[in-house]
């Protein structure tokens, strides 16, 4: 009991410094016009949110993230610029973020929960960590689809998780699917990341949801036989591996290869589509909530209702390769090349819902 209330201490302690750190305002990025969004999410006119009513809007808002610093930094500088709202963060993993609020409980400094992946936000969400937005701007602005259906958080970006491939060794022509990956055609050519990264649970899990669990598991058992090396630690090492002739095929997140473009415009891999005449290509979200023992509702609701807006979206897109949240507005040139999709309009929740049965799925399939 001893030891279990000085870690609850030492949470406070930390978490009660780091309100004394103000962000330091940036300048004004770039304010983009609307446009048309990725096929398959409907066009909305961009709602803004209302200037603060109340005192509480005025106070500090503190955000614990998992994101990394320099992706989020530069947005809630320009919002404090335009805003005079402070916005104080808190970095770290999604596991231990979500364990220290859950262990602040009703002590926690923290307004805002902002992760990648709505599996993580589907985790908090269900331990109680997270209260009802009510906001008729995130309504407007972002999907239904890339809400959870309770309310509880909205999606900010989108990351879609599709299929890559060589472009000189794959006629594109002969893919088609997550699950036509098993065909016995692309028996040591396959390259995987790990499953024990959370984007390949929210894929799994989303297969279950539309296959079902015996077809799901075929597919991914057909993946393992068809690898051509062990798996990844990350998609930017499988993206490397199939320009360098060590496999042919791979799924990964979109803006992995636009990173990779950056470095190189010349490398020989490109994205495909995945179940465009299906389901459409799974996506997922950054995302964010409100904490359920905030004290400053009113300006982390602002917050929220910010980062749907035109110029955070774009500096999304701008800043990590993602796509907007938002379909009015259009993500920056790079990731306008790769095309238009028709995405997967299955909420995002399922990924968190069936996480657990993804998790224990690709492990009775050997996949590792």
């Amino acid at each position: 009991m001893l030891a279990r209330f000085i870690l609850v201490a030492f949470f406070l302690i930390l978490t009660a410094c780091s309100r004394q750190a103000p962000v330091e305002a940036t300048g004004q990025a770039g304010v983009p016009a609307p446009a048309a969004g990725v096929a398959g999410a409907a066009i909305t006119e961009t709602a803004s949110p209302a200037a603060p009513v109340d005192a509480a809007a005025a106070s500090p808002v503190v955000v614990y993230s998992s994101r990394q610093e320099y992706l989020i930094k530069p947005l809630f500088d320009r919002f404090t610029e335009e805003t005079g709202i402070e916005v104080q963060l808190q970095t770290g993993e999604d596991g231990p973020l979500i364990a220290r609020l859950e262990a602040e409980g009703e002590g926690t400094f923290a307004d805002v929960l902002y992760t990648v992946d709505a599996g993580n936000l589907w985790a908090a969400a269900n331990k109680g960590l997270l209260q009802p937005l009510h906001s008729k701007v995130l309504e407007a602005n972002i999907p239904a689809h890339l809400r959870d259906p309770q309310d509880l958080w909205s999606g900010l970006s989108v990351r879609a998780r599709t299929i890559v491939y060589s472009t000189e060794r794959v006629d594109p022509a002969e893919l088609s699917t997550y699950e036509g990956l098993a065909d016995p055609k692309w028996k040591g050519k396959l390259c995987l990341r790990t499953s024990k990264k959370v984007y390949n649970m929210s894929l799994v899990a989303t297969m279950i949801d539309r296959l079902g669990v015996e077809a799901t598991e075929a597919a991914v058992r057909g993946w393992v036989d068809n690898l051509a090396t062990r798996v990844f630690s990350s998609d930017n090492l499988l993206i490397q591996a199939i320009a360098a002739g060590q496999c042919d095929v791979g799924i990964v997140n979109t803006y992995y290869l636009g990173q990779e473009q950056q470095q190189n415009s010349a490398i020989p891999v490109k994205l495909f589509w995945a179940n465009q005449q299906e389901s459409g290509v799974h996506v997922n979200i950054s995302g964010a909530g409100i904490t359920a023992h905030s004290h400053n509702v009113a300006g982390a609701t602002r917050l929220l209702e910010w980062l749907s807006t035109d110029e955070p979206q774009h500096m999304f897109s701008e800043l990590n390769l993602e796509y907007p949240a938002n379909p009015a507005i259009e993500p920056v040139d790079l990731v306008k090349s790769w095309g238009e999709f028709k995405q997967d309009t299955l909420n995002v929740e399922t990924a968190g819902r069936l996480q657990t049965e993804a998790v224990m799925l690709m492990d009775r399939a050997d996949y590792r």
